[in-house]
């Protein structure tokens, strides 16, 4: 009995695990088709990149009279640099998208790779102004978006708040946005990577519960992600008020 429902407890998962490959890579293809219809010169950087590739792996294997034999080799090595453009195209389309819009910020620090620890909207202003609290390596990053001028306020508040727990735990302000002094959105993670390692992984976990005690100002001021091109500001800033 128990050796039969190993059988069938191994093939659901079996089918479990084909559809969410189907359901990926049908993710993949309409990324690719949405990619594909904005993007006109997605088609002949990927094909170039294969060309490209190939060729000088083909090249290579001439010196060696072993053309033939690398030149599978080449037209992988292409695919591979053709799926890498892809990404970072479609990376590109999405921040050129979310840049400007109230939430962004909090959306791209959803998306942060590696171990940061984000709290999302510490303070925040109904005109959707926020600041985001980070903890990683480095310390303490409080990363604002909004207008600068109430940004400013909200950051200075928040690190005087900060400060009175954490020490001499370096603190780092961060303002997303294209003017001088800014951050852009889509170099907001090269911006954290660059940033100096202060702390190791057990401090990290030691600050988050201090910094858990002092909970957030206007937490439920910000939507989830980034705000729709064309939304009536009027009516998002409304239904923040009655929250």
């Amino acid at each position: 009995m128990a050796g039969k429902q190993d059988k069938e407890a191994a093939k659901q998962a079996k089918r479990e695990k084909r559809a969410a490959s189907k359901a990926r890579r049908g993710q993949i293809f309409e990324a690719f088709k949405m990619q594909r219809r904005e993007d006109k010169a997605l088609i002949p950087w990927m094909v170039g990149s294969i060309v490209v590739v190939a060729g000088v792996v083909f090249g290579v294997g001439f010196f060696f009279n072993a053309q033939w034999i690398l030149l599978p080799l080449g037209i992988v090595l292409g695919v591979l640099a053709a799926v890498i453009i892809f990404g970072r195209r479609v990376q590109r389309t999405v921040y050129s998208k979310a840049d400007g819009q109230p939430g962004a910020a909090g959306w791209a620090l959803d998306n942060l790779r590696g171990r940061w620890k984000v709290t999302q909207t510490v303070a925040a202003t109904t005109q959707l102004d926020a600041v985001h609290r980070v903890l990683g390596a480095p310390g303490v990053i409080l990363v604002a978006e909004g207008a600068p001028h109430r940004v400013k306020n909200l950051l200075t508040q928040e690190k005087k708040r900060v400060a009175r727990l954490v020490g001499d735990t370096p603190i780092y302000e961060v303002v997303i946005g294209n003017e001088e002094g800014q951050i852009p959105l889509r170099r907001l993670q090269p911006h954290l990577m660059k940033l100096p390692r202060n702390l190791k992984p057990a401090q990290i976990d030691a600050l988050e519960a201090k910094l858990t005690a002092l909970g957030n100002r206007g937490g439920a001021a910000m939507p989830k992600g980034p705000v729709p091109q064309g939304a009536k500001m009027r009516n998002v800033q409304r239904t923040i008020r009655r929250r």
